[in-house]
């Protein structure tokens, strides 16, 4: 008898998907494929759902580094800074994951409608990002999902979106239904966390304080760094150096810079602090970095599927 992976790999298969990232009929669904092992892809990981039909993926997030494989699902709640790596491929068994975009509306809107009241434990902020187990309900929802290929464009747009709620309202009451509230509660205060993280990622190539950032939210500059702290596990400015590295890296990786220009165009004045903190965040100097990265395929984007 199929597991339900192979069933949701079987149906996969009918869509005939070439490597990389694929759009689906499903404006909100993503799926991608990959042959072989990928170089680590810098990036930003974006509210979303996205689980491994097949393979195995690494994920560099703050200080962690997190290995999750077949029928794990990570989930972001919020826009956090990542580089992502394919480790277990090929074309005779190749990795396949499938992404699903969320938003805090829609998670609030199925909190409402299904008046579900989960608090966050012990009132402490957590992660906001998280990597979990699939379960039956999950893996089901997904296999209803995939197989709406070939229906009528009105029928796929309406039950699509039905079967998103189910699935947001399955991780609401799972183990991590609190991390969504918190989700949801931070974006109706004028001063969440959300808003500070917007701010950052629109101001990261300047310098700026974190006075500035926590005048920008309405907070305190203590509650704002430990808030910050304990969704994406740095501090803001930690924050706003790993966007400005991760887009460096970026953009040496897809040759349009160098590591001067690359330097320059992310907001570092000094090229001997951007060699030495490159240095420390990704372990080589930046030329022998992309040197070894250049030995593996490189995604053309960051991959959080």
């Amino acid at each position: 008898m199929q597991t339900n992976l192979e069933k949701l790999l079987d149906l996969v298969d009918f869509l005939h998907l070439s490597e990389g990232r694929t759009d689906t009929v499903i404006p909100f669904v993503t799926l991608v494929r990959r042959n072989r092992p990928t170089a680590m892809m810098p990036g930003v990981i974006t509210p979303s759902f996205c689980l491994i039909l097949q393979g195995s993926k690494k994920l560099h997030l703050g200080q962690d580094m997190i290995y999750y494989g077949e029928g794990d699902y990570l989930v972001s709640l919020f826009d956090m800074p990542a580089s992502g790596q394919v480790v277990d491929a090929t074309p005779q068994s190749p990795y396949i994951g499938v992404r699903i975009d969320i938003t805090a509306e829609e998670i609030a809107l199925v909190m409402t409608e299904a008046e579900i009241h989960v608090k966050p434990l012990n009132r402490k902020t957590g992660p906001g990002a998280y990597v979990g187990k699939s379960d039956e309900h999950l893996q089901l929802l997904l296999i209803r999902l995939l197989a709406l290929r070939g229906k009528p464009e009105a029928e796929i747009r309406f039950l699509s979106s039905l079967i998103k709620r189910e699935m947001i309202f399955r991780l609401l009451t799972g183990d991590y239904g609190h991390l969504f509230v918190q989700r949801v509660f931070m974006d109706r205060q004028n001063e969440g966390i959300g808003r500070a993280i917007e701010w950052i990622k629109e101001n990261y190539n300047r310098s700026f304080t974190i006075e500035e950032v926590a005048r920008s939210t309405n907070m305190s500059v203590s509650g704002l760094h430990h808030k910050f702290k304990a969704i994406t596990t740095m501090a803001p400015l930690q924050y706003q150096k790993q966007l400005r590295l991760q887009e460096a890296r970026r953009l040496m990786l897809n040759g349009t810079a160098n590591a001067t220009a690359a330097a320059l165009e992310v907001g570092y004045e000094s090229q001997s602090q951007f060699n030495r903190e490159y240095r420390r965040h990704f372990g080589l100097p930046p030329l022998q970095d992309i040197k070894a990265l250049n030995r593996l395929p490189v995604p053309e984007a960051f991959e959080t599927s």
